[in-house]
């Protein structure tokens, strides 16, 4: 076994890596960029050395930084962790060039692997079904539309390389396909350093259900079971569950024989996943699944897997690249009741799921379940990188038990100073069809309208937010009489307003206190009257007379986080002066509305524009977001370039009104 490794990556895994290295006694050695000098990954390792800046390109995806790294270290080893390098079959052969160890598969196996369209026609040859469309090597657009056009639409275009769903688009009909074919080529181009790109059959009601495999450099390959992985928004998993619902000895048996066909197909090492898209319109049917792609690397979902086997994936990948065999065969494999993994995102998703960035003010997760996370309170999350903070994973005896702790799990985070998912994440769990099993990759899109949580809270929650504002939500100090009495009025009643802002709204809120903890409040046309009893931390039990509400409020400057109901409300408390109460001239203005990267400007000044036609293309946290005309009018002034780096609210372009004929 390794005495020494490196773990070539971030976040949560560099974390999760070394836990399992620490178990087995072996030491780590971390690696970081300017933006994570004091992250959690690099306090919990045995040493660290910096390997570049903030971003990305230049730090994590350094292959001669890290190997560096290793040559400073003593490291025998590399573990790429997902993500990064993980899937580069130079950085690879550039570890084995250097005498070291890669913890993970050969170059070959990867290659062979990562381009999706080469995969396609090896499986194949292998035997293994794959989805009906072109993988082929044309990639003039004029002859994908016409493959579009054969394979029947909607269809989906997909980057050959990468996967995360970068670079991914599906299409309805042919007149928007050159439009989605260009962006799908700059987003893979941007993640992957490819732009090219193959073109599949899009299915009705598909399932995303992939198998865990692992091979040894002994020829032994096994499978680990099924995840299913099919609720997903923009392609990419929102939550995950093993086993999949539904599923039968036949299937499995059909699914896990496949997956490992695929596996011995590239004499494979290590962990992998093969991912089948499953075509549910007619049942769960073992004549259709289709093999999609392979990440040769262990993926962001293995918790799940581990809760239902009981074992450590990551001491698998360890003892499979010191050169063991296999720890178990397949005969010893079997499946422990049901496990969940939501991933915690920074992300709103009452805006669309644009990335949150910020400092954590606070960031507490329920004990008694597995919490997965590389961040702390305090930890600054930037634009730099995924926005994923957290997964949290739960067991169970089955299905029910398992969905209901998860459930109970995210409505117990505490996490603010960004905006997160677990309100949504919260709802996707009690959603009917979800909670029955009845998912597929749509279901998501389809159930917007309840999953998605409305632009502005209730009056109650308003109403504390504007008390949290003024400062009168603490409880008074026990010590100081005046101060019991904060708010009081000798000859009744004053009224304050107060000013705050939630999702580029401002709402004036009237604040009255009385005697002891006692409030009027009116929040626009609603008058309202509370008590409030404090608690510990935050907490308070708010009573409105007809009913009473426990909430925790966290205020960090002028942010107020308030959780109230499984649900988080984050506000910005603000000055009276400085507010118009409308939108900042009327709409003319197109601002950022994150920090990132311009990719392309799609118009100029003096054009003439539509409500609606895409303007400006950003992305940021590996996400591409096109940005629409807010009204119709014509451009007066663009304030950025492709390449410009930008902060949220930064003005790109101004509308003027379009000038009559």
């Amino acid at each position: 076994m390794f005495k020494k490794i490196l773990i070539a990556n971030r976040g949560e895994i560099a974390c999760r890596i070394t836990r399992t290295a620490r178990k087995l006694g072996i030491a780590t050695v971390a690696v970081y960029s300017d933006a994570d000098r004091a992250a959690l990954h690099v306090q919990m390792a045995d040493e660290a050395y910096r390997i570049g800046p903030a971003e990305a390109a230049r730090s994590y995806l350094d292959s001669g930084a890290i190997i560096e790294a290793c040559r400073q270290s003593g490291a025998e080893a590399v573990h790429p962790g997902y993500g990064f390098l993980s899937e580069n079959p130079d950085f690879v052969e550039a570890v084995t060039a250097a005498g070291l160890v890669f913890i993970g598969p050969s170059a070959q196996a990867i290659r062979a692997m990562g381009l999706k369209d080469a995969a396609k026609v090896l499986m194949e040859q292998a035997g293994v079904p794959v989805v009906p469309g072109y993988h082929g090597e044309n990639q003039e657009a004029e002859f994908l539309s016409t493959q579009a056009e054969a394979v029947g639409y909607p269809v989906l275009i997909k980057a050959r390389a990468g996967g995360g769903g970068k670079g991914m688009r599906r299409v309805e009909r042919p007149e928007a396909f050159a439009a989605a074919l260009a962006s799908a080529r700059r987003e893979a181009e941007a993640s992957f350093g490819d732009g090219r790109v193959l073109v599949e059959k899009y299915m009705a009601k598909p399932r995303h259900i992939e198998v865990q495999v692992f091979g040894d450099n002994h020829g032994g390959v096994v499978h680990l079971f099924e995840r299913d992985c099919s609720a997903q928004r923009r392609h990419q998993k929102v939550i995950e569950e093993a086993p999949a619902p539904g599923m039968t000895a036949e299937m499995r048996e059909a699914m896990g024989t496949a997956a490992v066909r695929a596996a011995q197909a590239i004499s494979y090492s290590g962990a992998g996943t093969v991912e089948f898209i499953a075509d549910v319109s007619g049942g769960l049917r073992a004549d259709r699944f289709f093999f999609m792609e392979m990440n040769t690397r262990l993926q962001v979902e293995h918790p799940v897997t581990e809760a239902i086997t009981g074992l450590d994936l990551v001491e698998w990948q360890l003892r499979v690249a010191a050169g063991e065999p296999l720890p178990k065969t397949q005969a010893e494999l079997s499946i422990d009741g049901w496990a969940f993994e939501a991933r915690l995102y920074a992300e709103n998703a009452a805006r669309d799921f644009l990335p949150s960035t910020g400092r954590l003010a606070r960031f507490d997760v329920p004990d008694g379940i597995r919490v997965d996370s590389g961040v702390r309170a305090g930890d600054e999350i930037t634009a730099f990188y995924d926005p994923m903070i957290a997964k949290v994973i739960t067991h169970g005896k089955d299905r029910a038990e398992a969905l209901g702790r998860l459930s109970g799990a995210l409505s117990q985070c505490r996490i603010a100073g960004v905006t997160t998912n677990a309100g949504f994440l919260g709802r996707l769990c009690r959603e009917p069809h979800f909670a029955a099993g009845d998912v597929d990759t749509g279901l998501i899109e389809r159930e917007a309208a309840t999953l998605l949580p409305n632009p502005l809270p209730s009056a109650r929650v308003q109403a504390l937010a504007a008390i949290a504002a003024l400062g009168l939500l603490d409880p008074p100090g026990e010590d100081d009489p005046w101060q019991r009495l904060r708010g009081f009025r000798l000859w009744g009643a004053s009224w304050q307003s107060v000013f705050i802002e939630q999702e580029g709204q401002v709402l004036e809120v009237r604040v009255a206190a009385g005697d002891g903890r006692r409030f009027d409040v009116a929040v626009g046309d609603v008058g309202l009257s509370l008590a409030i009893r404090s608690g510990a931390e935050g907490r308070v039990l708010v009573d409105f007379g007809d009913r009473s509400v426990e909430a925790t409020v966290v205020r960090d400057g002028l942010q107020i986080t308030l959780f109230a109901g499984g649900e988080s409300h984050v506000f910005h408390a603000e000055e009276a002066a400085g507010l118009q109460g409308e939108d900042e001239a009327g709409g003319d203005v197109l601002a950022a509305p994150m920090p990132g990267l311009v990719r392309l400007v799609q118009v100029a000044a003096g054009a003439t524009v539509a409500r609606g036609d895409p303007l400006v293309t950003m992305e940021a946290m590996k996400m591409e977001l096109v940005l629409t005309a807010p009204r119709d009018g014509t451009v007066e002034t663009v304030a950025v370039a492709a390449g410009d780096q930008v902060s949220e609210g930064a003005v790109l372009l101004r509308l003027v009104e379009e000038e009559p004929e």
